[in-house]
């Protein structure tokens, strides 16, 4: 029988007795995706022990964890009702885009109201997961020192922005240089000559807050974006159009006009036509960046092509010099106490049933329809969190949480059978639309197709367990 529906292997020093063919599970993970798969795992009476680096919950949005990529005027892009776990909403009277201080409060809260937080070991960090037979080893660096236990499966929600993307550049550059994962105040800028490179969500909050602090400030990028504001008709953006969804050339022919009723051609600011449709790539959630273009405030460059010392050439002949270089270039996937090849590593990204189940034989699928997993049976390694998907939002990933929890709880033959689905051809996640081949969006969806397809696998195994 496969790790994760056997209880053989009770763990060394797990912190709570349990019978001998009771299993029991690692997660590995105290921020949104963590504390939605302890509650699930919880509410089906599933044995587990949370570990957590940090010193309390909330993950990135704990902007004390060492590991939060969290800077100080960080908010949500999406709304708090498109973005709240359904159980626990945010209060009446919180901003409809709260910021990091705010989320680190309600992720606390929703620990407490649901007692979490006695199943995590915090300041403890896990530095290897191997397999031994049928279950897996947890090795731990925490307050005590070093320990293991040997768990039936291991549940990885440790997050996906933590491990920045520095991309390489001919040449040295000699002034200051930053990934915007170690950014935490614009005081960093004051009096400087500042390049931003990327305009991601990221890349344009840090440049706004650049504006108001820099000598001057510039944002080199390689391709276009389409701009959405915050607030369309009086109401948060991601608020309208909450019905059934329409069709992808359909509602990409509706939104790129209507966007440019309210922001314009971006192209007039300088950016780059887009050579995709909009949301084949995240949208940007922020049109202030557009203001402090079209007010002098703000520059765009293109590509850079090579650094000099201080200066910097750009892809068009061009060259400025700088003081401060701060990329904003991303994050890649990281599970470092891992060996890939148990995650089905293939190109960019894990290749897993639904992003959440795999195993070590492999496939060939992209996440859409086409060949499975190649085997009936997922090898005790899930993951949660491992998704993206413009408004998807914590209740997605709290769907992903009851899946897994459900699919965990349920009797044998409904586990082989779940499993066999993952052999054959898997369900088209991206509802019509043509994702660019980036890294960031390898394990990106569409919500709706993605929220569709795992909740009608929970109504499944709700109705057979």
């Amino acid at each position: 029988m496969p790790p994760g529906t056997s209880g053989t292997a009770p763990p060394v020093d797990a912190g709570s007795a349990q019978s001998a063919n009771r299993p029991r599970f690692a997660l590995i993970g105290a921020g949104p995706s963590g504390l939605a798969g302890a509650r699930n795992l919880d509410r089906q009476g599933i044995d587990f022990d949370g570990f957590e680096s940090a010193s309390g919950v909330g993950g990135l949005w704990n902007i004390d964890n060492p590991r939060s990529t969290m800077y100080e005027t960080a908010h949500l892009i999406s709304s708090k009702t498109t973005t709240q776990f359904a159980e626990f909403p945010m209060p009446a009277d919180a901003p409809d885009y709260p910021g990091h201080a705010e989320l680190r409060r309600y992720f606390e809260e929703f620990a407490r109201e649901f007692d979490l937080e006695k199943h995590f070991r915090f300041n403890t960090t896990v530095t290897a997961v191997e397999p031994i037979e049928d279950a897996w080893r947890v090795t731990w660096e925490g307050p005590d020192g070093a320990s293991s236990a040997v768990y039936d499966g291991v549940i990885l929600a440790n997050g996906t922005l933590a491990h920045p993307s520095v991309p390489s550049f001919p040449g040295s550059f000699t002034g200051e240089l930053l990934h915007s994962s170690a950014y935490k105040s614009a005081e960093v800028f004051r009096g400087k000559r500042v390049l931003i490179v990327g305009a991601g969500n990221s890349g344009c909050d840090i440049a706004v807050d650049a504006v108001h602090h820099a000598a001057s400030t510039d944002l080199s990028v390689r391709r276009g974006y389409y701009f959405v504001p915050k607030y369309l008709f009086g109401r948060p953006a991601d608020t309208l159009n909450q019905g059934r969804p329409l069709p992808a050339r359909i509602k990409q022919w509706i939104d790129s006009r209507v966007l440019k009723l309210f922001t314009g051609d971006p192209a007039r600011f300088g950016f780059p036509k887009p050579d995709y449709r909009i949301y084949e790539s995240h949208p940007i959630v922020n049109t202030l960046v557009l203001q402090h273009l079209g007010q002098g405030d703000l520059r765009i460059r293109p590509d850079i092509e090579r650094f000099d010392g201080t200066t910097v050439h750009f892809a068009d002949g061009s060259s400025n010099d700088y003081d401060l270089v701060l990329l904003a270039t991303g994050y890649s996937l990281d599970y470092p106490f891992l060996d890939r090849r148990h995650l089905n590593w293939t190109g960019m990204a894990p290749k897993l049933f639904l992003n959440i189940f795999g195993s070590d034989a492999g496939g060939s699928s992209a996440g859409a329809s086409g060949g499975g997993l190649g085997s009936t049976r997922f090898n005790g390694i899930y993951l949660l969190g491992m998704v993206e998907a413009s408004g998807l939002g914590w209740q997605g990933r709290f769907e992903q949480a009851e899946l897994l929890a459900r699919y965990l709880a349920a009797d044998p033959a409904r586990q082989k059978s779940f499993e066999a689905l993952a052999a054959k051809p898997w369900p088209d996640l991206t509802g019509g639309y043509r994702y660019l081949a980036l890294e960031r969006m390898s394990y990106y969806v569409n919500k709706d197709a993605y929220r569709r397809e795992v909740t009608k696998q929970i109504r499944k195994l709700k109705e057979t367990v």
